[in-house]
């Protein structure tokens, strides 16, 4: 008998709301990248400006696997910032920060994070806007919280504004070669095993 869970990864492009119907007409939804099952949902979610890895399941157990606080399933950015921050700067990143959050001040676990070269990503639609004048630089970052904006108010509180934020990891489970937009379905078992959890 064939399971009636059914699950899929796609790479979110830039612009796509991690939902199925819009908030305001004309703004783009998971609905413009595949004909979904009615009884799948996404797996937490991306800010319409951020890109990459999202899953979609109607499995709960595996979405609660995924989200479950104590669990501490690590996610993989990597982030486009303005300017050119150096190692001092991204040590700040493993150390206990505060962010606010809502106007409440959060205190985050500590996340890994390293300077990056430049990853070759396919390009974002649209593209981002450069200044001549200001460099800019890749990081990557993996934490395994998911608090509103986190990844991007991490790096404002370290004075580097991000220009691109692509997830590219959940668990042990990548991005690999897919393109913006690109649809996955996997079977339960084949997903656990890239997951790795």
């Amino acid at each position: 008998m064939a399971s009636p869970f059914r699950y899929f990864s796609i790479y979110k492009p830039f612009g796509v709301l991690s939902q199925f119907t819009p908030d305001h007409p004309g703004q783009q939804t998971l609905s413009s990248l595949y004909s979904f099952p009615s009884d799948v949902y996404p797996v937490g979610r991306l800010d319409r400006d951020s890109e990459g890895l999202l899953l979609l399941t109607n499995d709960n157990a595996l979405k609660t696997r995924l989200l479950s606080p104590g669990r501490k399933v690590k996610k993989t950015y990597w982030i486009q910032v303005e300017g050119q921050p150096v190692m001092e700067d991204i040590a700040k990143l493993s150390q206990v920060m505060e962010i606010r959050v809502r106007k409440k001040l959060v205190v985050l676990i500590p996340a890994e994070a390293r300077l990056l070269p430049d990853p070759g990503l396919p390009p974002r639609m649209p593209p981002i806007r450069v200044r001549k004048e200001i460099p800019d630089q890749w990081v990557e970052i993996k934490i395994v919280e998911g608090k509103n904006r986190q990844v991007r108010r991490m790096m404002a509180a370290i004075g580097f504004p991000v220009l691109r934020l692509v997830r590219t990891g959940i668990a042990d489970l990548s991005l690999g070669m897919s393109q913006p937009g690109d649809v996955n379905e996997w079977s339960g078992p084949d997903l656990i095993h890239q997951l790795g959890i």
